[in-house]
């Protein structure tokens, strides 16, 4: 088995709990739509398709042009607001460091644009991490699809055996498993326990990550699920 040479992270519900700051964008629009606030899990379940998608859900029955008004209008708050309630998992910073010390090069591959992928992890100091960043607007698909994922494979030359993809939802594992990487599932993120069946491996918190194999210098089909 080769070794792993790449690691693909997800950002929403991986790397950051940004769900308080996209609750009050998306009730931002739906107030200016004449629709009463929802609660941070009723926006749980919007989230991992892009901005898009969480906006034409958010507002049921709304017409495309106010779509597109309120999609404007969501990404400008989301932007300006980026990081006012947002964070890091617990143990997220000093993992990704311990991380970098084993010489893999590490991306973030996310289904958000990708200039609000870069605003916050600058803004929570995390981006230092990543040898690219990749969002929902870098490549013609987004997951679930598995073809982003083949895309960053290509770009760094790596083969699918020798890169694992960390992600919290079903987007991110019917992505890394349809390309074939090995992936690992973050049960303490945003997707539902059943979304990370598939995954070849589950962490409770991301910490955990240095106990798998491939972050001990093991052979990476020693992981199974768990």
């Amino acid at each position: 088995m080769d070794p792993i040479r790449l690691l693909i992270f997800d950002l929403d519900g991986t790397l950051i709990d940004s769900l308080p700051d996209l609750t009050d964008a998306t009730n931002l629009i739906r107030e200016r739509n004449g629709l009463p606030r929802i609660g941070v899990s009723d926006v749980r379940k919007l989230v991992g398709q892009g901005a898009r998608s969480l906006v034409e859900r958010a507002l049921p029955g709304v017409g495309e042009p106010e779509v597109e008004q309120a999609l404007e209008e969501f990404l400008a708050y989301n932007l300006a607001h980026i990081a006012d309630k947002t964070h890091p998992y617990p143990g997220v910073p000093e993992t990704l460091i311990e991380l970098s010390g084993l010489g893999i090069p590490m991306v973030v591959l996310s289904n958000k644009n990708v200039a609000l992928c870069r605003e916050v992890l600058g803004k929570l100091g995390l981006e230092r991490h990543f040898t690219g960043i990749f969002g929902a607007d870098s490549f013609p698909y987004r997951k679930p699809s598995p073809e982003p994922v083949l895309a960053v494979l290509s770009e760094f030359g790596v083969a699918a055996g020798q890169c694992v993809m960390v992600g919290d939802s079903v987007n991110d594992i019917a992505a890394g498993g349809g390309a074939g990487v090995w992936t690992v599932g973050c049960s303490y993120g945003y997707g539902d326990a059943s979304e990370l069946e598939e995954a070849h491996y589950r962490v409770p918190d991301f910490p955990s990550l240095l106990d798998l194999p491939f972050a001990q210098g093991k052979n990476v089909a020693a992981m199974k699920k768990s």
